[in-house]
């Protein structure tokens, strides 16, 4: 009787374990800005807010998807090395750049996800009306090493200008996209280098103009750790399919 009692109590628990295995969720923790340019992101985690999960019914119903906002890209990369972070939306320049920093040991590229969404913005009645005219100038990027924050300095030096991390010909200051406008506003900077929306927000209310539109770059792309990428390819395959 203790026999049989015993491998009943054995069998119950086998299924109660088979249980709480099927019903665990695998959680995917995926980061995005407050961007134009991250509009997958936006929307996304938007729909999940509102229990409509794009991603989740795509995974299947064992998926569980934490969202995380970032002001750029620098920001996210330090949060897949800490391992607070598997996926984001990231531009080039910061992806890259954990990757080299990492002997690719740390993140894996798995799509594009956009294209253009960026320019360099002046006074509209102010001195700069050609490249030569930012001599002496400051101009305000996302964040230091972000993708903006690149190409500005790469297309400075293109034009002649000597550039460093704190000075040159034409000084570049790092800075968050909400706080350019009363930056630009007040005076602090000429000309700013940002994405969407920032950018029509600063040619709506400070009257900016497009001195350059930044056409050419895929401007965001799908990165993500390589442990996620080693332990779920599957559920890679299946978010940029």
């Amino acid at each position: 009787m203790k026999t049989k009692t015993l491998i009943a109590v054995i069998g119950t628990l086998a299924l109660f374990v088979q249980a709480v295995r099927a019903e665990e969720k695998t959680v995917i923790r995926f980061g995005h800005f407050p961007n134009i340019t991250h509009a997958q992101g936006v929307i996304t985690h938007a729909l999940t807010r509102q229990g409509k999960g794009w991603f989740e019914k795509r995974l299947g119903p064992n998926i569980e998807i934490q969202w995380f906002t970032y002001n750029a890209g620098p920001s996210a990369m330090e949060a897949i090395f800490a391992g607070s972070l598997d996926l984001t939306y990231v531009g080039q320049g910061p992806a890259l750049n954990a990757h080299f920093k990492s002997n690719g040991e740390e993140i894996r590229i798995l799509a594009g996800a956009a294209n253009s969404g960026a320019a360099l913005v002046v006074k509209p009645d102010g001195p700069i009306k050609t490249a030569a005219d930012f001599r002496g100038k400051k101009i305000a990027t996302p964040q230091l090493g972000n993708t903006q924050d690149i190409s500005c300095r790469a297309w400075l030096k293109a034009q002649g200008f000597k550039v460093t991390q704190m000075g040159g010909d034409v000084m570049v200051i790092p800075t968050a996209n909400p706080d350019q406008l009363g930056l630009f506003q007040g005076g602090g900077v000429d000309a700013v280098w940002t994405v969407e929306p920032w950018v029509t927000r600063l040619e709506r209310e400070a009257k900016a103009k497009v001195f350059l539109e930044d056409k050419d770059i895929i401007t965001t792309w799908l990165a993500c750790s390589v442990k996620f990428f080693n332990a779920h390819r599957d559920l890679a395959k299946k978010i940029v399919a």
